[in-house]
């Protein structure tokens, strides 16, 4: 059987079909880790305390990979059904599996507003860890109000002189611990009801945001890096033309992990879902490596 992304949903899975003695490969198109990659720190995974989200991820590939579970490189273009048999197709290589596990996740959702495609690696990223450091001592902006916003804005105040948090909205929506944790740094400072409409740079890198308020009043934010966190969106380009998608994009599944086409399951991010979280994540890799054992057992009787 195959699992499509190598985050904790479909590492997890992994580890429950192949200790089910199913053959299993997991297929991504980058690092596996998913989203944990993009966090600093893990504070809410019962057991572990706190811990850095690299790390957790690497933890959790030591252990499928000691079981046996095979990792492979590929970005996924399509997948088709003939008869029982699945077709995988990716970038590399052409696979067949009797089922399929869709953990593809999410990705950080665009702006979309001029300058942020042609200034992206020049001072707009969605990844604090990745790119904070090269932020030393710049004016930095950070636009969302949520969780992760907050979380790498807190992050960023170790680089910037100063973290500018910009919100759409007259107040945030994250959790009030992370709150209070980016208002208390004394480099940080909020603009509320403004959006970034425009992303300004000499051609090289950024050298000034445009805010657009609520009035429709344009002013000037300099800048030096831009980090977005306003969202995530499900990856699945490539899966719509199989009717498993709701409005939004995120795959639809029963409780346990079955899409409407027999044996081909979701789990995780992009699944449609209350709580998107590791915990989350791994306990639908626990149901979804269940149901597939039990799915390609009726196969063989």
């Amino acid at each position: 059987m195959i699992v499509i992304g190598a985050g904790p949903a479909g590492m997890n899975t992994a580890l429950y079909t192949q200790r089910s003695n199913l053959k299993t490969l997991i297929l991504d198109k980058g690092m596996y880790g998913g989203q944990l990659n993009n966090t600093l720190e893990v504070e809410n995974y019962i057991g572990v305390g706190k811990v850095l989200g690299m790390d957790l991820a690497e933890s959790m590939y030591q252990q499928i990979e000691e079981l046996g579970v095979e990792y492979q490189y590929g970005e996924l273009l399509s997948i088709t059904k003939e008869g029982d048999l699945f077709i995988v197709v990716t970038d590399v290589e052409t696979y067949q599996s009797l089922s399929v596990v869709i953990a593809t996740g999410t990705e950080h959702r665009k702006l979309g507003v001029q300058g942020e495609l042609e200034y992206s690696g020049k001072g707009v990223s969605y990844c604090a860890i990745c790119d904070g450091a090269f932020f030393k001592d710049g004016k930095i902006v950070v636009v969302g109000g949520g969780d992760s916003a907050l979380e790498e804005g807190e992050y960023l105040t170790n680089y910037g002189k100063t973290v500018s948090l910009i919100h759409r909205r007259d107040e945030l929506r994250g959790t009030k611990i992370l709150q209070d944790r980016f208002i208390n740094k004394e480099n940080t400072d909020l603009i509320f009801n403004s959006q970034v409409t425009n992303i300004i740079g000499d051609g090289n890198l950024i050298t000034h945001v445009e805010l657009t308020d609520v009035d429709g009043n344009i002013t000037k934010h300099e800048a030096n890096g831009v980090f977005i966190y306003i969202g995530l969106d499900p990856n699945t380009t490539q899966l719509l033309n199989l009717g498993i998608t709701d409005s939004e994009g995120y795959v639809l599944t029963d409780d346990k992990m079955q899409t409407n086409i027999s044996g081909l399951f979701a789990v995780g991010d992009v699944r449609k879902k209350e709580l998107r979280q590791i915990a989350t994540a791994v306990g639908d890799g626990s149901i979804c490596g269940t149901s597939i054992y039990n799915y390609i057992a009726k196969l063989k009787d």
